[in-house]
Parts: structure tokens; sequence; C-alpha cells
């Protein structure tokens, strides 16, 4: 339950109704992590500071801003930080995003929110981590990743590394671990009253993803190159290939249930190379490949769409949500005229949903201050009396 006495704002939607979170403002996984709490029915209250952060966009664009409130506070300010103090010793979960230390430096660090809030679950997202010979440096996704050795993995043997946008390390790697450990601190408090810092770095959690791979590693059953595997496009009937419009199909027939079905859609002639000799695989490949040139995208996705081939068409972002199966199920959202993902995973008992578009820097101070029990911010001095005695201009 919600630390302060007062009550939910509204009825909320979603599991994390009456949890108050309070996202200090950053750009990148920080905010996602916050939007996912959000979406899931939580009170997050954004405190931006004045001037930015942001993408570069407008904000009323950034849905990474959706379901969330915003007030304006200047932590530089006499009164910035307790302002931010105010609103923790009333929430249950804090994100910020700074580099170690500069939360401390400007007051609102785990001690100075702890004091006010034993229960507060104190998250802290970077790319380095709290400690270590890289945590005061700077860095990007692309850098993360690419010391974690998951960046190497992924691209053709042929090529440089593909850079996955980023998705691999911001936002797996970094906001899924965030949510994951403030909802594990979150039972933790509530169970015991006591709240606990969560240390989430893109490093470490980019690392774990990669368990499965290390244990293959270990077996001998993956090798430590990029596109010689079953899995990173070096196996045949597990990667993409080209169309006769300059398109793409994503193939993964792993299984031979669904490897007889590809083949037999596809064309393949029974004499087609064995699929369990790597020997054969670049024969195989170059027959598979011809196979796809030789029709356009939406001929091989109309071959394949009623099957187990396990064979889909590779679609660009603004296709994906008129796409039969994801329309069906409105994996894709319009909210304000903007398409977007819908909230995701789904709840029987607590549905999820876009409540709210964009939370605009500032606007929703008065709503916080009443629903949160703020201390009232005194308002401005009283205009002085004009002086009869001094000309005004009209």
């Amino acid at each position: 339950m919600p630390n302060a006495e007062t009550p939910a704002p509204t009825p909320g939607v979603g599991p994390l109704t009456g949890v108050r979170v309070v996202e200090l403002a950053g750009i990148g996984p920080g905010p996602f992590a916050a939007m996912l709490l959000a979406d899931l029915g939580a009170d997050v209250v954004r405190v931006d500071r004045p001037g930015g952060p942001g993408l570069g966009i407008d904000p009323a664009h950034d849905v990474t801003h959706r379901n969330k409130r915003s007030v304006l506070v200047d932590l530089k300010a006499p009164d910035g930080p307790a302002r931010v103090l105010d609103l923790a010793e009333r929430a249950d979960v804090l994100i910020e995003g700074y580099r170690p230390g500069v939360a401390e430096r400007l007051g609102v660090g785990p001690g100075d929110c702890h004091a006010r809030n034993p229960r507060l679950v104190y998250g802290r997202m970077t790319g380095w981590g709290q400690e270590g010979p890289l945590a005061q440096r700077a860095g990007h996704d692309i850098g993360y990743i690419a010391l974690t050795g998951t960046l190497g993995m992924i691209g053709a043997p042929d090529a440089p590394p593909a850079v996955p946008a980023n998705l691999l390390g911001d936002y797996a790697g970094g906001s899924l671990y965030l949510v994951v450990g403030v909802l594990a601190a979150l039972h933790h408090a509530r169970a015991t009253g006591t709240g606990q810092v969560v240390d989430a770095a893109i490093v470490d959690g980019t690392a774990h993803l990669s368990a499965m791979i290390h244990g293959m590693l270990s077996a001998g059953a993956w090798q430590d190159r990029r596109g010689a595997n079953l899995l990173d496009g070096g196996c045949p009937f597990y990667g993409t290939y080209e169309t006769a419009d300059g398109r793409y199909m994503a193939v993964g027939a792993l299984e031979p249930r669904s490897y007889a079905e590809f083949t037999r859609l596809l064309g393949l002639p029974d004499q087609a190379p064995a699929r369990d000799d790597p020997a054969r695989w670049p024969e195989l490949r170059e027959a598979v490949a011809a196979r796809f040139r030789s029709r356009t995208r939406d001929e091989w996705a109309a071959v394949f769409a009623d099957s187990d081939a396990c064979t889909a068409p590779v679609l660009s972002l603004r296709e994906a949500p008129h796409h039969p199966h994801l329309a069906a199920r409105s994996t894709f959202t319009d909210h304000d005229g903007i398409t977007q993902p819908a909230p995701a995973p789904r709840f029987s008992a607590t549905p999820t949903a876009v409540r709210t578009g964009p939370a605009q820097p500032g606007a929703d101070a008065e709503s916080v201050a009443r629903d949160w029990g703020l201390p009232r911010e005194p308002g401005p001095p009283p205009a002085p009396l004009p002086n009869p005695a001094v000309h005004h201009p009209q």
C-alpha cells in the first residue's frame, strides 16, 4: 500500500494501482522503466527540471511519458531537494539515472530519502553500475553491450556487428531488470517494512540475458564467433532472406516437422542438402536464398500464412500494427493520434490501458500536490499597490 495515508487520486487501472513512484527525469532506460510501472497502474510522478532533458522531439510525442504526471523542480534551487524529499516521503519507489554520487550531491540520494521514508525502494539505473573502474565514465547502449560480449554475437561473420538499435542494452538489459528489481524490493519492503537500493546496471542485465548462450558455449554447442551457430544466423533454416522486391522473410524452422513443412512450401526439391550436416549448410543456404528471390515478400507471406513452418515476413515499424494477428490482439493502440505499443503483459483481473498521453513538463503540479498531500508551497508575494505619485504608462 502507499506510504502516505491519503487515498489514491482516482480508481486505477492495472495490478500496481495504489503504488506511488517518483521518477527523477532522465532519458533512455529510466523513463522506459517508469513507463512500464505506469502502464501497470502505478501513480508515477516525473520530476522534470526546467529546460530539459529531452530527446529533441516534441514532448507530446514521447510515449515513454504516457500514463504519468509531471512536476517541475530545480534540484539546484535552495528548495529543490526538499520538494523531492517531500515526494519521496509519500512514495513507494523512486527511480533515478544519474551518474554515481550525483543524487547524493544534490541531496536526494538513498540516505536522504531513507531518512524520510525507510520503506522506500530506491532504484538506480546506470550503464556501468554504482562501482567499478568505469562507473564514473560516460557511455551509451552500444558501448555497454559491446563489453558484455552480446554485441559481438550479432550480425554476419564477414561484416561488422549489427547494431540492434538501443533495445538490447537500454531496454532489455536496463529497464526490464530495473523493473524486476524494483518489484522484488517492493515485495520485500511490504513484508518487512524496510526499503533498499536497487543497483540496475545495463552491463549486468545484458550479460545476464546471455546466460543460455554461455551454457551452450561451455558445453561446446556454441562457437565464440558470430554467424556460425544455430541461433545467430549461421544456420540456414534460422535467419533472414531477401525476396524479389528487396524485402525480407524470417525463417525459424528449427524442429524437424517445421523444417519439413518449410521446405515443402518453399518448393525445395527432395534432394535438397541435409539440414543436419553443417558442412553442407552453405549449399542449403544458397538453395533457400534462390527460392526466396523468386517471389515478393508478400507473395511468400501468403504461402506460409496458415502453416507451422515458422516463417514470417519482416515488417517495418509502420507496417507492424496492421498485421492481422497484431491487429486482432490490439498489440498496438492509438492514443491522441499516436500509434504506439499497447501496455504488456496482459492481466485477467486487473487489465491495463493507455490512460493518458505523454505528461507535459510541469503540467500536473496542482493535482500531484493535492493527491499526494504535499505541503502547500507559498504563493507569489502580492503585487505592490501603485504609488499615485508615480506615472504608470498604459
